[in-house]
């Protein structure tokens, strides 16, 4: 790196100050600066931060009085909410702040306290309280409010923190959980599609009170109106009339004059004209026979006309986003007016219809409005719940006043929030909402892994569904998400990573973007008639899905918007852009858009010059500076479609480019950024590499000696690559390697390598080459029972005969608890616990009894020994003992184990050949693999050759090559250097024989390529039995290698052998060698005997022993229990 920014001041110093960029070396300097500002995980944190320093405000005001029935005078208030510092409940009422390595250790859920003042009746006076806890709100790491935020490196270490750690995740009960990026239609948005041959434009509406879905559809060539609170379709005509639009030229000037509308619309005016429907009130009444019968109605509701409950229906749930002001629909029903518009567009012109698949129509769900989702149902919940109890203990006449603070159950948010983070089910009955799989354990396989993590996207779509639109690369997707990084098999395109420079905007306030429209130009509907609005020259304008008003020069309101947001005076992620087939302009500032910066061109030329990178590079300038001085500016979907955008300068076309690529490698994600030159490899490669490098060993933190995680890899000498690319930089995997630079000889041996098989060099492996340790923990909670009774440990047990330990109880200390540093085999005691029996009584007073504990010991199971590395002994969130035991098992690389190239070549250990039968070069380096080269051909993964050019031209000069994604090294630069340092311009060398000591008769490619080793290890895998366990049912082995099972032999390996006629190998395996069993059958009635007695013949005369498999006489017996009676005939009573 230091090299680089050498090479760079150099060349910085060549070159005038004002020249505009002309190099790859210049901009992608501005990557790191947007990181610096957003990070990897940024999106999740801003979207955290909003929800609880401002969405929980609204969502308290929202509903901040409760009422009772029993007393018209009492009421409950909310006057402010708050979100603490997260804290820990040690014994009664007494808190202490905490951090999160803490509660990892401690199986605790980092939390803080959601405390409210509140104004309430008590009696007859007027009580107000500050600070009353209503529940508790689960952290996210580096959030506003976590202990972690705008600590420095020392800071971060003394709380035991990793630096890199990106945070954006929560503790639930020790346990890291990240709520996955949802992928959701765009809400309060037309969307015109084809349903079952039908056109149909739907608009799905959003507010905090209600989410309904309105649907223009063709119906027997007419146009209704559905929605689910009515049971039947409207006729369109009908719908505008019970909207006050009561005459039929009004109704066609809505949706336009021209004649085409006139003649689709002539049968709906007809329909309504047969259903004698001709005012506003016949019109409502009709609706209002339409309603479905509410299920929940109260009794002491007031009696309401069906006339009322249409308005009403109209007004807040048909169009719900559509707000209406005293009942005047007049702006509702040009909405609907354009629906119909947008659907008569789409029967004519099959274009019109929308891309349902098409990224300017999606919104991400983030973490903040999830929990805002699920606080407000909670919450709407705990106040009803209030509600309740106040009904009924305000009426009892002898009651204490009520005291509403008494009676507050903090609990059921608490636990609300904590069960939906814990268990991922999203589950709102209001809003008729059941989403599974919202959140995943937060994967610690390596530090890459973690960080694919954060920025994976999950789709709601079902995964079964063979449907290739949801799942195929859009263009739109250019930038946005990663083309490479989706896993294999069912979620294949569904489940998605975000690029790297990608941002996730967060909702900002409409009102000053509504007051910067009108101040433009924007003219308010109310007051102009349908001919108007449908003048070719308007341009209807749209905010976040609303109408806002018309303007004629739309051209004019672009510029200013986009003057505005490049100034710093609206927020820079406020989008506008037109959309001339339908006469829009879409004006968009709510949260879940993706959009990426951008360097802005005009004339021809980028305004970001030399002189703003060489301030960027002293430290005078940051990221901000150049948003606020208008020099990048950020595109979502939709503007990007408004833009002319050009990849490299050389692409900048002076009369239409709007916008330059800051960087083109930042359309890859974290995962697909770290392969060196994947532009040069077979597309579906660096899809494997992508899921590979995520089960790549290295290194997961600084801290992971101080974690005690349930599984953890660690490999023991992680390198830095060779063949860098600016995203290892920019996500700090050259800090947490997961891997090593083996030299790699591409030649044939032994025949042990085909099928990718890889052959090592025992040296290495003697010099730690892919070794790794692997840490498992075990642990146990000392319980509390409600009859006075609690587990408790009991030191080592002693032969009653000799007095000394016995075996299993060799590792544990005189406190019952294995010792630091004690080697483990299989079977032994790790926590010598005992617990009481379940059906005790509880303790009488002054009566001790006598308690028969059983043993529960805590045992090691693995066919290899282990050492005890640490233990804990701690307390937990219920103030119960908590015992963990951390165990480490050291793993040299051996036959079988799997390793992976960053280039999705993977490949198992095909043989281990000391050093001295290792072919060797003239130079006398011996290669520490030895690769078939037929994995090249069919392979395509060019990428790889290069790398080991790079690399090894890299080690003769003593640097790092770059292997970049559409930039890098090039490869003539490598091949030179190769050729000054006296090697092969082609990377090839003179090889021996390691047996014969002979030149061999080819040149061979050989040069340093970055490995990983993967967690596919043959120990945790390889598994064979003779004898063992048995089901107890059907007498038959158990199942799979943790129960020590058995293998089986399925009905398709019986059909073979059934084709091979070897019927004694099958009674052999599928019997003699599973479940053997004599039965005895009565000969006379061929029914099973029972000790040798017919219970149906009554006899024991005819019954003879056969030989069985025990599950075909449980099939028996269950078929006879079923009144099916089999019967076997035997050979001599035949």
């Amino acid at each position: 790196m230091g090299e680089i920014n050498k090479r760079q001041n150099d060349w910085d110093s060549s070159k005038g100050s004002r020249d505009p960029i002309k190099t790859l070396e210049d901009k992608w300097k501005l990557v790191p600066a947007f990181l610096q500002v957003k990070g990897l995980v940024k999106q999740h944190i801003d979207s955290f931060n909003y929800f609880i320093n401002v969405e929980i405000k609204k969502i308290v005001q929202a509903n901040e009085k409760v009422f009772c029935d029993s007393d018209p005078l009492f009421y409950i208030k909310y006057l402010n909410a708050y979100v603490g510092t997260p804290d820990l409940e040690e014994g009664f009422n007494v808190t202490k702040p905490t951090t999160p390595h803490e509660c990892r250790l401690r199986d605790m859920t980092y939390s803080a306290p959601i405390t409210v003042d509140i104004e309430y009746i008590r009696g007859n006076q007027r009580v107000i309280k500050n600070k009353q806890l209503i529940g508790r709100m689960p952290l996210m790491l580096r959030s506003s409010n976590c202990v972690l935020t705008n600590k420095s490196d020392f800071e971060l270490a003394q709380l035991n923190e990793c630096p890199h750690d990106p945070g954006g995740y929560f503790i639930i009960r020790g346990q890291e959980k990240v709520i996955l990026i949802q992928e959701q239609l765009s809400r309060n948005r037309m969307i015109v599609d084809e349903f079952k041959g039908a056109i149909q434009c739907q608009v799905t509406s959003s507010t905090h009170e209600k989410k309904t879905r309105t649907n223009v559809i063709v119906k027997n060539g007419k146009y209704v109106l559905r929605h689910n609170a009515l049971s039947d379709d409207i006729p369109i005509a009908v719908a505008f009339k019970a909207m006050g639009i009561c005459s039929d030229q009004e109704i066609i000037q809505l949706i336009g004059s021209h004649d085409t509308v006139m003649k689709k619309m002539a049968p709906c005016i007809m329909d309504c004209h047969n259903l004698k429907i001709f005012t506003q009130n016949q019109a409502l009444a009709y609706i209002g026979s339409k309603l479905k019968v509410k299920r929940f109605q109260t009794g002491n509701q007031k009696a309401r006309t069906p006339v009322d409950e249409a308005r009403d229906l109209l007004a807040t749930t048909i169009l719900a986003h559509v707000a209406v002001e005293n009942y005047n629909f007049y702006v509702k029903a040009i909405y609907l007016a354009i629906m119909v518009k947008r659907v008569i567009e789409a029967e004519t012109n099959k274009a019109a219809i929308d891309d349902p698949d098409y990224y300017g129509n999606k919104r991400m769900e983030l973490a903040g409005s999830l929990l805002a989702l699920m606080f407000e149902d909670l919450f709407k919940r705990f106040n009803w719940e209030l509600k309740s109890i106040a009904d009924k203990i305000i009426p009892k006449v002898k009651a204490a006043p009520f005291d509403v603070v008494k009676h507050m159950r903090p609990d059921l948010i608490t636990n609300g929030l904590f069960a939906a983070i814990s268990s991922g089910n999203w589950t709102i009955k209001r809003f008729k909402m059941e989403r599974h799989g919202v959140t995943q354990v937060l994967s610690r396989l390596s530090y890459i892994s973690a960080l694919g993590m954060m920025t994976r996207v999950n789709s709601q779509f079902e995964k079964t569904r063979k449907v290739s639109g949801p799942r195929s690369l859009q263009p739109s997707q250019w930038g946005m998400l990663c083309p490479s990084d989706t896993p294999e098999g069912e979620a294949c395109g569904l489940v998605k990573n975000l690029a790297l420079m990608t941002h996730i905007t967060t909702e900002c306030s409409e009102y000053p973007i509504a007051r910067l429209a009108r101040n433009s130009g924007v003219e308010d509907v109310r007051i102009l008639g349908g001919e108007e609005i449908n003048h070719p020259a308007v341009y209807m304008v749209f905010l976040n899905g609303n109408i806002l008003g018309v303007m004629r020069q739309y051209k004019r309101l672009i510029k200013v918007f986009r003057m505005f947001r490049r100034r710093g005076l609206i927020s820079a992620f406020v989008s506008i852009y037109p959309n001339h087939n339908q006469r829009t302009v879409y004006i968009c500032s709510d949260g879940g858009r993706l959009c990426r910066p951008y360097i802005i061109v005009e004339k021809g030329s980028p305004l970001v010059q030399q002189s703003h990178i060489n301030e960027l590079n002293r430290g005078i300038r940051k990221f901000q500076d150049f948003l606020n001085d208008g020099l990048i500016e950020y595109l979502d979907v939709n503007e990007e479609n408004d833009s002319h955008i050009a990849t490299f300068e050389t692409d900048i076309d002076p009369y239409v480019t709007t916008h330059l690529e800051i960087e083109p490698f930042t359309i890859l994600g974290v995962c697909a950024g770290l392969v060196p030159y994947p532009h040069h490899n077979q597309s579906p490669r660096n899809t494997y590499q992508c899921a590979m490098g995520k089960q790549a060993m290295g290194t997961i933190g600084y801290n992971q000696k101080n974690r005690i995680d349930t599984l953890m890899y660690n490999l023991v000498y992680p390198q830095c690559p060779m063949v860098k690319t600016r995203t290892i930089e920019l996500t700090n995997f050259d800090k947490l390697p997961a891997g090593q630079n083996a030299t790699v000889a591409v030649m044939s041996y032994s025949g042990y390598d085909i099928e990718d098989a890889l052959i090592l060099n025992q040296a290495s492996i003697d010099r730690g080459y892919g070794r790794c340790l692997v840490y498992k923990s075990a642990k146990t909670i000392m319980k509390r029972y409600s009859n006075q009774t609690s587990d408790r440990i009991m030191g080592p047990s002693r032969d009653a005969t000799t007095g000394k330990v016995i075996k299993t109880h060799d590792i544990l200390d005189a406190d019952g608890i294995a010792s630091p540093g004690e080697m483990v085999e299989n079977r032994q005691v790790l926590i010598n616990k005992q617990m009481p029996p379940a059906n005790l009584n509880p303790v009488t007073q002054g009566q001790p009894q006598q308690v028969d504990y059983k043993d529960v010991p805590i045992t090691y199971k693995g066919p290899v020994e282990s050492y005890v590395e640490k233990v804990m002994v701690s307390t937990n969130s219920e103030d119960a003992s908590l015992i963990k035991i951390l165990l480490r098992q050291t793993r040299i690389p051996e036959i079988g184990d799997k390793f992976s190239s960053r280039h999705g070549q993977k490949g198992v250990t095909g043989l281990i050949v000391p050093q001295e039968d290792m072919p060797f070069n003239d130079r006398g380096i011996c290669p520490d693999m030895i690769m078939n080269p037929h994995g090249f051909p069919s392979r395509m993964t060019v990428g790889k050759t290069i790398e080991l050019l790079a690399g090894k031209a890299g080690l003769l000069e003593g640097k790092f090559h770059y292997g970049t994604a559409f930039g890098g090294s090039k490869v003539l630069d490598v091949c030179h250097e190769l050729e000054k340092h006296g090697y092969n311009y082609h990377g090839k060398d003179i090889f021996y024989s390691g047996l014969t000591g002979e030149p061999l008769e080819a040149y061979i490619y050989s040069g340093p390529v970055y490995y990983q080793k993967l967690k596919h290890m043959v120990q945790d895998k390889m598994h064979a039995r003779a004898r063992g366990p048995r089901a107890v049912l059907t007498r038959q082995p158990t199942e799979g290698r943790s129960r020590d099972g058995g293998l089986r032999l399925g009905e398709m390996e019986r059909d073979c052998l059934i084709g091979y006629g070897a019927s004694m190998l099958l009674m052999e395996r599928l019997m003699l060698a599973s479940d053997a069993f004599s039965a005895d059958i009565c000969g006379a009635c061929g029914r099973l005997a029972s000790r040798a007695w017919c219970h149906a013949c009554r006899s024991s005369a005819a019954v003879s022993s056969v030989e069985m498999p025990y599950a075909c006489k449980l099939l028996f017996q269950e078929l006879a229990s079923m009144n099916i009676v089999p019967k076997l005939t035997l050979k001599k009573y035949c």
